[in-house]
């Protein structure tokens, strides 16, 4: 009886107590087809607006989802010049190749103060994260290089025991031919 009491009162308590828990709100930043309809540009706007950064946002991540077919036709459309059309441009450039990864970079660092105060906290961030991918990629590269180097090294290494046994079985040889001739009568 006493158990049946303790669980009713955890049991109620617990589902008394889940209107106190914060509401669950979803962590991943909308799509572009999600963002209200004044919002859904072909590319998002330097225009400071309620949605601006989200529109941003989800371009970023619409370029980062997107193949190289969809980064093609975004850069074939980009015709101007100007910072808006430069800034989306290098956040296209940036999911593309590691070639491109240089060109998104400066496109970035040329027009980064000319945005919208507003947006460029999300732009730097774009841009530091580029370079941490650029700076992996040039690791990455290096330690390739110095890998191929010690195995280089390596085979070298390895053509040269082989001659040295070579010649240490050739010895060998000679040594058992001349012992041979000095038992011999």
């Amino acid at each position: 009886m006493l158990y049946r009491t303790l669980t009713g009162l955890v049991a109620v308590s617990l589902l008394a107590g889940c209107q106190w828990l914060p509401a669950q709100t979803s962590s991943t930043p909308p799509t572009l087809t999600e963002l209200p309809a004044g919002c859904q540009d072909e590319w998002p706007s330097l225009t400071v607006n309620a949605c601006q950064t989200e529109a941003w946002v989800a371009f970023g991540l619409a370029s980062q989802r997107g193949d190289r077919a969809w980064r093609d036709r975004q850069l074939a459309r980009l015709e101007s010049n100007d910072t808006h059309e430069r800034l989306v441009r290098a956040v296209v450039l940036s999911w593309g190749s590691e070639s491109e990864w240089n060109q998104a970079s400066e496109l970035y660092k040329a027009d980064l103060a000319k945005a919208p105060i507003e947006l460029q906290p999300l732009l730097r961030y774009w841009l530091n994260e580029l370079e941490g991918r650029r700076a992996l990629s040039e690791k990455l590269a290096e330690q390739s290089q110095a890998r191929q180097a010690l195995a280089d090294e390596n085979a070298a290494q390895a053509e040269q025991l082989d001659e040295m046994a070579n010649k240490l079985e050739a010895l060998s040889d000679i040594e058992q031919s001349i012992n041979l001739r000095q038992q011999a009568p």
